[in-house]
């Protein structure tokens, strides 16, 4: 169906401006392809001619077939002073063999004179040129005008008669750019508003997050008529980043009504934040909306029993709907419902009433007081619940003592580490260095292990985590430990927690190791 609001994503130039963000050619490649996939309609690359590798992008992409996404080159209006046909942007931008060319202009007067030192006039020509030519080309024009609303807001009839200048060329979208990030979504609707009755174009927003309203200012735009706009995956940009698509794209179909992205791709929407994060080698923001692992997370007691009767009561769509999930978290806030559904995520059928839910309850509470934590401990949490249902079963290894010590030589130190395990009526007795007192650990733990487990080989330890828990205390003070394993299929996380530095990393590597060996891989 053709779409009422145009997606045009510029993850792959505005948002590798963002600090910690770079893509190679063939990252830009990787996600482009999966962008195209998703059925984004428009895919900007990059800036021809900026970098060897942006050029790499385009040679490649006009060797592909795109199934949705048309391939767009971003660069600017042509300088001032020189002919259209002479200027070395205007051939690389055509050099870059995309159907699509997204220019900008200045808008705002104050760049005019004081930034680019152009007569007002000469900005017009430049961006009328620069439009007609690209146009001539058989281009499709999307013209970007830069701070659109701050230029606006002082020079409304110069800003009013930058736009016309374009729509005048033949542009085929007018993107109206809060570049500077500051306004309010009031004022966005307002002068969107503005421009719709001024022009016949399409008309485009751009905005950026640096009052943290990047997404609702794109809705106010939206609101106000404009049906075209950009953004980037996960809100990838410069400074505080650019207006997410990952939240703008559900907005458009589940709360606007609209038809933007395809509705069949939604549910692909958090494999899709989760891919451009992994290629960018960000780690994945938790607390992001629709997406993020905890925008489904349900910790309160009473939130958690309202949603095993009645999901939507505190859920505002389905998580499946873009492809995430619901997930029951236990603290000392948790109910009995909390833990009847955690246990049953965990594996576990456990029964309202019975006494095993309560101790289960009661337990946790108890440790979590302690300062035992388990929202990212849910291994610990299987454990614990598994040793009250089958009243303390006895454990396939024991640890009967351990020692570490740290060697230094000169200006290096290697810490070492001795334990002994207990598996039946078998000891092992081993040794091993490390960069640290637990890496030493670990190593010399599983190593005593894997005569008996040989599995054990599989698992290594990816996070660790530590926390003072009460620092008035001084060294004293108790300390928790979080830890992840994993076999290369899947991952867990254990805890530990006590006055001891070393027994508390123990207590997790020991709760991972049996985690490891009491339940089956997938």
């Amino acid at each position: 169906m053709k779409p009422q609001v145009e997606i045009y994503d510029t993850t792959l130039r505005d948002g590798s401006q963002g600090e910690g963000i770079n893509f190679s050619a063939l990252d830009k490649l990787r996600i482009a392809e999966k962008l195209d996939a998703f059925g984004v309609h428009y895919v900007e690359g990059g800036w021809p001619g900026s970098n060897p590798k942006d050029m790499e992008f385009f040679k490649q992409a006009s060797r592909r077939r795109w199934k949705n996404a048309r391939i767009a080159a971003f660069s600017m209006t042509r300088r001032k002073g020189m002919a259209v046909e002479q200027d070395p942007l205007m051939r690389q931008i055509l050099e870059a063999e995309t159907p699509v060319a997204t220019i900008v202009g200045k808008t705002w007067l104050l760049h005019v004179t004081e930034v680019i030192r152009a007569k007002p006039d000469e900005n017009l020509a430049m961006i009328g040129d620069t439009v007609r030519y690209l146009k001539d080309q058989g281009k499709t024009v999307i013209y970007d005008a830069e701070h659109a609303f701050d230029g606006f807001k002082d020079e409304p009839e110069y800003a009013l008669a930058t736009w016309q200048a374009a729509e005048k060329a033949g542009a085929d979208c007018i993107v109206l750019c809060d570049t500077n990030g500051g306004c309010l979504p009031q004022e966005i609707t307002r002068i969107a508003a503005t421009a719709l009755g001024k022009l016949r174009t399409r008309l485009g927003i751009h905005t950026h997050n640096d009052c943290g309203l990047g997404v609702a200012n794109g809705v106010a735009a939206l609101e106000a008529g404009a049906t075209h706009i950009q953004g980037t995956i996960n809100g990838y940009g410069e400074r505080t980043g650019n207006c997410n698509l990952t939240s703008i794209i559900p907005i458009v179909h589940f709360k606007m009504g609209l038809i933007g992205a395809p509705a069949k791709s939604l549910p692909k929407l958090k494999e899709l934040s989760q891919f451009v994060d992994e290629i960018a080698n960000v780690r994945h923001e938790a607390r992001q909306p629709w997406v993020g692992e905890s925008a489904f997370a349900h910790k309160g007691g009473m939130h958690v029993h309202a949603i095993d009767r009645v999901a939507r009561s505190y859920e505002h769509v389905n998580p499946e709907a873009v492809g995430n999930h619901r997930r029951v978290l236990v603290s000392d806030m948790s109910g009995r419902t909390n833990i009847l559904m955690k246990a049953v995520e965990l594996g576990f059928k456990l029964q309202p009433d019975a006494p095993e839910t309560r101790a289960i309850t009661a337990e946790v509470k108890r440790r979590e007081n302690l300062g035992y934590e388990y929202e990212a401990a849910e291994a610990s949490l299987a454990l614990l619940i598994r040793g009250i249902l089958d009243h303390n079963p006895e454990l396939l290894f024991s640890v009967d003592g351990y020692h570490v010590s740290i060697r230094s030589s000169g200006a290096a130190s290697v810490c070492e580490a001795t334990v002994k395990v207990r598996v039946g009526d078998q000891t092992a007795h081993t040794a091993a260095e490390g960069d640290g007192p637990v890496n030493a650990l670990d190593g010399a733990l599983r190593s005593a292990l894997a005569g008996f487990f040989p599995r054990l080989k599989r698992v290594n330890l990816t996070d660790y985590k530590v926390r003072i828990l009460d620092g008035v205390a001084g060294t004293a003070a108790r300390t928790r430990v979080l830890i992840t394993s994993s076999d290369g299929v899947r991952d867990w996380g254990t805890v530990g927690v006590s006055e001891n530095i070393i027994t508390a990393p123990l207590q997790a590597l020991v709760d991972s190791i049996e985690y490891a060996l009491v339940t089956k891989r997938p």
